[in-house]
């Protein structure tokens, strides 16, 4: 059995050694971006279907990375609620250019 953090401060080491590969990484990114401008494009044209999309590419290009680059099982399934916010703090570790240094450690 796999242990059971009970803070997101414990959890997110190792959300972070499940993202060592730099590919899935990247498709993090790019379906976190994506979310982003899609978000942003259904409250500005009020079009609320669009936001049907966003478990699709958000899971999608996260599951695409561990499945076939990363080569493990998504946190998403043991910790769902740990697991979208550690993709948020990541994306922002991305942006700020922080984030190599930080997975370097692992």
């Amino acid at each position: 059995m796999s242990k059971q953090y009970k803070t997101f401060k414990e959890f997110y080491p190792f959300y972070l050694t499940q993202h060592q590969d730099l590919v899935c990484r990247r498709l993090h990114y790019l379906g976190s971006t994506i979310i982003v401008v899609l978000l942003i494009n259904t409250f500005i044209n009020q079009q609320w279907w669009q936001l049907v999309w966003l478990p699709v590419i958000g899971y999608g290009f996260a599951w695409l990375g561990h499945f076939l680059f990363e080569q493990n099982r998504p946190a998403t399934f043991t910790y769902p609620l740990y697991s979208l916010l550690g993709d948020w703090v990541m994306y922002g570790q991305m942006l700020k250019r922080v984030l190599s240094k930080l997975i370097a450690k692992f």
